[in-house]
C-alpha cells in the first residue's frame, strides 16, 4: 500500500489530483500540510485525512508516510523533494519540475544517488487525447512530421490588473517565471513526449504590459533530436478579444491541429478531406499518471512515462527561451 503525505493542498489537489490518489487501487492519503496550520485542518477535515501539519518536514519524517506528493509552488519543489529522496520516500512533484534548471539538477542528483524514484506531473503523456495525437503521428497520417507550431494567446487574468492582487504564477521568487513557466511547460513536455529531446533552442521574452516584473510573451524556436523543427509564440496579456490555443504538426501528407488546455475536437486533414476526433478526459485528469506511479511503486507496471529524467529537459527548454541559459 502506498500512502501518501501532500506537501500542499491548494486548488490542484481538490479536482485534478488529490482525489486520484483514492481512487487507484493499493494508494491511499493518509497525511496533508499547508503552512497555515488551519488551511491544514479544513482540507483534512473535507477529505477524511488522519494526519495533517503545518511543516513539510514534520511529514517527510513520520513513518506512516511512505510516499510524498509536493503540490506547492514552483520555488519549494527543490528543497521538498531532495528530502522526501533523501528520507528514501517515493516523491511526485508538481509541474514544472522546479523553479530554474538549476534547481532541477539538484534534485537529479539526488535522485541518481539515493535511486528513490522521482516523478513530474507531467500528466498529458497520459490522457488519452494527447495519446490519440501520438497514435496518429505514428501510424504515418501525415506523413513525415516537419514542423510543429504552438500560438498560446490569452488577455491578463482580473488578479493580474493590480499589483496587490498578483497571483503566484507571477512572482519569480515563488513561481520561476510567469505564466509560461506554468503553461508552457504542458506543451514542451508534450513535443519532448511525441518527438523525443530538443537539442537546440534560442527564444526572447519581453514584459510589454508592464503588469508584473515577469515575462508575459515569449517567442522560440527549437529543434528535436529527431529533425523536427518548431516554433512557439506565447502572449499573456493580450487584448481582451484575443484567445487562442492552438498546436498545429505538419507533416509530408498533411497536418494534425489541437489545443493543449481546452481539449477542442483534434483536426486530421489530409488532402482527402478532415478528419475529427474526440476524446473524454477522466474525472480526476492526473488520474492515469497516478495510477502508473502507484502500480510501479506496489510492483504492478512498468516504470511511469514522466519522471525526472524528462520533466528537467522541459525546464532547460524553458530557460534557454527566457535567456538564462546560454
Amino acid at each position: 500500500m502506498i500512502n501518501w503525505g501532500f506537501i500542499g493542498c491548494g486548488n490542484v489537489t481538490e479536482k485534478k489530483s488529490g482525489p486520484a490518489f483514492r481512487k487507484v487501487d493499493g494508494s491511499d492519503v493518509v497525511a496533508v500540510m499547508r503552512r497555515d496550520a488551519e488551511s491544514a485542518k479544513d482540507y483534512a477535515l473535507r477529505h477524511h485525512i488522519a494526519k495533517r501539519y503545518s511543516d513539510a518536514h514534520a511529514l517527510i519524517n513520520d513513518s506512516a508516510v511512505n510516499a510524498v506528493y509536493v503540490a506547492t509552488p514552483p520555488g519549494s519543489h527543490a528543497e521538498y523533494a531532495v528530502a522526501a529522496m533523501k528520507a528514501g520516500k517515493p516523491v511526485y512533484v508538481e509541474k514544472p519540475m522546479a523553479a530554474s534548471f538549476e534547481e532541477c539538477v539538484i534534485m537529479a542528483e539526488a535522485a541518481k544517488e539515493t535511486g528513490v524514484p522521482c516523478f513530474v506531473a507531467y500528466y498529458r503523456r497520459t490522457l488519452p487525447y494527447f495519446l490519440r495525437i501520438r497514435q496518429l503521428l505514428e501510424s504515418g497520417e501525415i506523413g513525415e512530421v516537419r514542423e510543429v507550431k504552438i500560438r498560446f494567446i490569452i488577455p491578463p487574468y482580473p488578479s493580474d490588473l493590480s499589483r496587490e492582487t498578483l497571483p503566484w504564477r507571477v512572482k519569480k521568487e515563488v513561481a520561476g517565471a510567469g505564466y509560461f513557466y506554468d503553461l508552457a511547460s504542458h506543451q514542451l513536455d508534450y513535443l519532448d513526449f511525441v518527438f523525443g529531446e530538443i537539442t537546440e533552442v534560442g527564444g526572447t521574452a519581453k514584459n510589454v504590459a508592464g503588469l508584473y516584473d515577469v515575462e508575459d510573451t515569449v517567442d522560440g524556436e527549437w529543434l528535436h533530436k529527431m529533425g523536427v523543427r518548431g516554433s512557439g509564440h506565447w502572449e499573456f496579456a493580450a487584448p481582451v478579444s484575443e484567445r487562442t490555443d492552438e498546436v498545429e504538426i505538419i507533416g509530408s501528407k498533411g497536418s494534425i491541429r489541437f489545443s493543449t488546455f481546452h481539449f477542442t475536437p483534434i483536426v486530421l486533414n489530409r488532402a482527402s478531406g478532415e478528419k475529427i476526433y474526440t476524446e473524454e478526459n477522466p474525472e480526476n485528469i492526473q488520474f492515469y499518471l497516478i495510477q502508473s506511479i502507484v502500480n510501479y511503486l506496489n510492483g504492478n507496471g512498468p516504470y511511469p512515462v514522466s519522471d525526472f529524467r524528462s520533466a528537467m529537459r522541459t525546464n532547460w527548454v524553458m530557460d534557454k527561451m527566457l535567456g538564462r541559459i546560454p
